[in-house]
């Protein structure tokens, strides 16, 4: 069974507000900590709160700025290689959907060319015969389906 979709907004109690930023933070460190054993990858966490004069720093402040140092040294390039804001992901988003755009358009063309041969070859005389880019699609076709014939037939 499913969960119940989560509404994420502001916790109006303060006191429930503080609770929650509490436990998530200890498991969010606590991932964090999971993540750089397994996986042997160097990290840092720096959370700032309303409610704390300090920030709180994991794994310490010496090796948080060790490891922001690292990161820092390391060409521009490399480090926004993963690095994504809103405008990239939407760029990223709509040039997929633009390629399955394209692939669904091609799909289309090569069925109402099949279709427009089906049709003619039916006696259905939909084809306009003086459009010769109408004609050269239909003989590009009948030369695929030839095609498809040999190679079935030899196999």
């Amino acid at each position: 069974m499913g969960r119940k979709a989560t509404v994420y907004e502001l916790i109006s109690n303060e006191y429930a507000r503080k609770t929650t930023l509490k436990k998530r933070k200890a498991g969010l460190l606590k991932k964090l900590s999971e993540l750089t054993t397994l996986c042997g990858v160097a990290a840092c966490a720096i959370i700032f709160s309303s409610y704390d004069a300090q920030p709180d720093v994991w794994p310490s402040k010496a090796e948080a700025c060790q490891v922001l140092k690292k990161f820092k040294s390391s060409p521009a390039q490399q480090r926004g290689k993963n690095m994504m804001d809103q405008t990239v992901l939407l760029k990223r988003s709509i040039l997929q959907l633009n390629g399955r755009l394209e692939k669904r358009k091609k799909k289309n063309r090569e069925l109402e060319k099949e279709l427009a041969l089906a049709e003619t070859m039916a006696g259905e005389n939909n084809c306009d015969w003086n459009n010769l880019e109408q004609l050269k699609e239909l003989d590009y076709q009948l030369q695929e389906n030839i095609k498809l014939i040999t190679d079935k037939i030899k196999s």
